[in-house]
C-alpha cells in the first residue's frame, strides 16, 4: 500500500483507542498492533520520515487494514497480545517459549483433591500456578502432604454418600495425612481452612500457617495430648525449615513482579521473578525475536504482557531496569535506584545473563581442547552437509557494522581445523563506500581480503562465509570473479534470522538440521565475528575515529548528537527534518541552533 493509497483511507480509520491488522494481498496476517489513537498509530507508518528497512517492507506487503475498537489502551493491550499468541503474525515480535507448564488444581468437588495437571479444563476448579518446574511441583506437593490433612482419594464424598456410611477410613487416616471425611470425622469448614493454608503455603505466606499449628501445638498441650502436640511440633519444625530455604527477599516488599531484558540484534532475553509476600515464588526467563528494530522498551513492555498473563500475575507493582510505557494504568511500574528493590533487579539481571550464556553454550559448538579426530569429524560432516568440493580446514567469516545507522565497518574472523585463529582476524575501515550501503561494503571489504592473499601468495580458504543473504553473498562474488578467483574458494551467504545457508546462483536455501553439529560450528563462526566486529567498533567510537558532524555545531555537545542520531539514523535526516521533530528530541533551544547552522552551511560564506 502506498502513502497516496492511505491517504485514501486515513479519514475512516477513528481516533479512538483499539488494535489495527494488516493483511498482505493473499490475506496473510501481517502484523498486530494497539494503539492510544487508531488513525495516529496507523498513519505513522505511511510517513515519509520512516528510515527503518524492516518498516518500510512491512509497508510494502500491506493491502489491507482492519481495525478493533475498545474502550480503553489496557483493553487494546490484552486483545493485542491474545491475537499475537493465537496468529503469531510474520513481523511481530515472536516468543519463543514452547513449554507446557504444570498446575497444581484444586478439584470442584465435595471436600476437593488437590493434585498436579498440565491441562486446564473449564470445569470450574481452581488452578494455581502455572509452574516452571514439575519437579517442584512435586516437592510442593509432598510438602503438602506432610504438613496440610487433604484427603487424596477419588472417593465421592457427597454427603449422601458420607450419612448412608458407604465409606471407611484408609491408611493415610491411621497415619495421620487425611482427618477421614469420608466417615464424616472432617467437617467441610475445616477442610476448606486446610485448602486456605495451602494457597498461602503457594504465595510464600506462611505465617497463618505456622500460627495455627502453634495455637494447636499449644492446645494439645494443655488438653495433655501429648502425641498429637509432638506430631503438630514436627510439622511446625518441617514449615520452618522450608521457609529457610525460600529466597525470602524482604518481608515489607509485599507483592510485585520483576523483569529485566538483554537484547542482542534481533533477539532478546527477558527474564521474570514473581514475589509474593517478599518471597521469589517463580522465576522464568523467555527468548523472543523482533522483527521491525523495536526499542528495548517496546519489547520488554510486551514480554511483561504476555508472562503476566501466562502466570496470571496479580501484583500491583512492576519493577523495571528502565521507564516502559505499560498500558495498565492501575499498576505502578518502578525504576529501583537503590535497597532490596534494586536486588532484585540485579538478581533478575544474573538470571537473564545465565540463560543467554547457557543457551549460547548449547546453540554453539566448542571444539577447543578436542582431539584431532573430533574437530576433523565434525569438519567432515560440514563437508558432507554443505556438499563442498574440499574439506574446509581454513574457513573465513565476513559482517558489517555500523553505529545507529552510521559510520560502516567490516570484520572477518578466521577458524583453522575447526577453532579461533585470532593472528588471522582482520578488520577494515570502509573507504571506498559513503553512507550506509552493505552490498557496496561486503564487496570492498572481499575483495580488498582476498587482493591481498593473492598477493602475498598466501594459502586461501576453503570456505568463506557471508553473514547475510543473497545481495551480500552476490556482491561478494563480484569481487571474487573480479580477482580471478572464480572456484579457487565456495562461498555462502548465512541469513540472519533463520539460519538459511545460500548457494551463489542457486534459488533454494541449504537448512541444516537445528541442533546438528555443522549448524553450531556455523553459529559459532558467525557469534564470534560479531563479536570481533562490535568490540572493534566500540574501540573506534571511544578513540573518537568516528566523528558526528553534529558536534560541530556550537552548543550541541556529544550526549545531545548522539541521541539525535539514534533517532533520525543519520546527520542528513536531522537537517531535512523539521525544527520541531529535532525540537522533541534536543529541546526547543538547540534545534533552533542546527536549524540556523544547516541553513548557514548551505548558503555558504559571505
Amino acid at each position: 500500500m502506498t502513502q497516496q493509497e492511505f491517504q485514501q483511507i486515513a479519514h475512516t480509520i477513528p481516533l479512538h483507542p483499539g488494535i489495527y491488522k494488516y493483511f498482505s494481498r493473499s490475506n496473510e496476517l501481517l502484523y498486530v498492533g494497539k494503539a492510544k489513537s487508531l488513525r495516529k498509530r496507523v498513519s505513522s507508518y505511511f510517513s515519509k520520515t520512516i528510515v527503518s528497512y524492516k518498516t518500510h517492507e512491512l509497508v510494502r506487503h500491506i493491502h489491507r487494514i482492519e481495525f478493533t475498537i475498545v474502550d480503553s489502551e489496557q483493553d487494546a493491550l490484552f486483545l493485542e497480545n491474545a491475537l499475537i499468541k493465537e496468529f503469531q503474525p510474520r513481523y511481530n515480535i515472536d516468543l519463543k517459549d514452547d513449554k507446557s507448564f504444570p498446575f497444581i488444581v484444586i478439584k470442584k468437588e465435595p471436600f476437593p483433591r488437590v493434585f498436579l495437571t498440565r491441562k486446564k479444563i473449564n470445569d470450574g476448579s481452581e488452578y494455581l500456578g502455572p509452574f516452571t518446574s514439575v519437579a517442584k511441583v512435586r516437592e510442593l506437593l509432598n510438602f503438602i502432604k506432610q504438613n496440610i490433612q487433604l484427603r487424596n482419594c477419588k472417593l465421592n464424598l457427597s454427603q449422601s454418600n458420607i450419612q448412608k456410611g458407604k465409606f471407611k477410613v484408609c491408611l493415610e487416616y491411621h497415619l495421620g495425612n487425611c482427618k477421614g471425611p469420608c466417615e464424616g470425622l472432617q467437617t467441610e469448614e475445616d477442610y476448606h481452612a486446610g485448602l486456605l493454608r495451602l494457597k498461602g503455603l503457594l504465595r510464600g505466606n506462611l505465617a497463618p500457617v505456622m500460627q495455627q499449628y502453634k495455637a494447636d501445638m499449644n492446645a494439645y498441650a494443655a488438653a495433655m495430648e501429648f502425641e498429637k502436640a509432638e506430631m503438630t511440633r514436627k510439622k511446625l519444625e518441617h514449615l520452618e525449615n522450608y521457609q529457610s530455604k525460600s529466597v525470602i527477599v524482604s518481608r515489607h516488599l509485599g507483592t510485585l513482579d520483576v523483569f529485566s531484558i538483554l537484547k542482542e540484534e534481533d533477539t532478546a532475553y527477558v527474564n521474570y521473578l514473581m514475589v509474593q509476600n517478599g518471597t521469589i515464588v517463580q522465576t522464568h526467563t523467555i527468548q523472543l525475536t523482533t522483527h521491525l528494530d523495536e526499542e528495548d522498551a517496546e519489547v520488554l513492555s510486551f514480554a511483561i504482557g504476555q508472562l503476566r498473563a501466562t502466570f496470571d500475575s496479580a501484583a500491583q507493582e512492576i519493577i523495571v531496569p528502565f521507564p516502559i510505557d505499560y498500558a495498565q494504568a492501575d499498576i505502578s511500574i518502578s525504576v529501583p535506584k537503590g535497597g532490596d528493590k534494586k536486588k532484585l533487579l540485579e538478581l533478575s539481571l544474573k538470571n537473564v545473563e545465565y540463560f543467554r550464556e547457557d543457551l549460547k553454550k548449547k546453540r554453539l559448538l566448542q571444539l577447543e581442547g578436542k582431539s584431532d579426530m573430533d574437530r576433523k569429524q565434525v569438519l567432515y560432516k560440514l563437508q558432507e552437509d554443505l556438499q563442498l568440493p574440499a574439506l574446509p580446514i581454513h574457513i573465513e567469516c565476513f559482517d558489517n557494522s555500523n553505529f545507529q545507522g552510521s559510520y560502516p565497518v567490516s570484520a572477518m574472523v578466521c577458524f583453522k581445523e575447526g577453532v579461533p585463529s585470532k593472528k588471522d582476524y582482520r578488520h577494515f575501515n570502509v573507504k571506498t563506500v559513503e553512507g550506509i550501503n552493505d552490498f557496496a561494503t561486503m564487496k570492498e571489504v572481499v575483495y580488498r581480503r582476498y587482493k591481498r592473499l593473492k598477493e602475498e601468495e598466501q594459502d586461501l580458504p576453503q570456505l568463506v562465509i557471508i553473514d547475510g543473504g543473497k545481495g551480500q553473498l552476490s556482491a561478494a562474488m563480484e569481487s571474487i570473479e573480479a580477482l580471478g578467483l572464480t572456484g579457487a574458494m565456495t562461498l555462502v551467504g548465512l541469513a540472519k534470522n533463520e539460519e538459511e545457508i545460500f548457494f551463489y546462483g542457486d534459488q533454494q536455501s541449504v537448512k541444516l538440521p537445528y541442533n546438528s553439529d555443522s549448524l553450531k560450528l556455523i553459529r559459532r563462526i558467525r557469534d564470534e565475528v560479531h563479536r570481533f566486529g562490535i568490540s572493534f567498533h566500540r574501540n573506534q567510537r571511544s578513540k573518537g575515529t568516528f566523528k558526528n558532524e553534529l558536534e560541530d555545531i556550537k552548543g550541541i555537545g556529544k550526549a545531545t548528537a548522539d541521541s539525535l542520531l539514534k533517532a533520525f539514523k543519520s546527520v542528513a535526516k536531522v537537517k531535512a527534518a523539521d525544527e520541531s521533530a529535532i525540537a522533541a528530541v534536543a529541546g526547543t533551544a538547540k534545534a533552533a541552533l542546527i536549524k540556523a547552522w544547516f541553513a548557514k552551511k548551505e548558503k555558504g560564506p559571505g
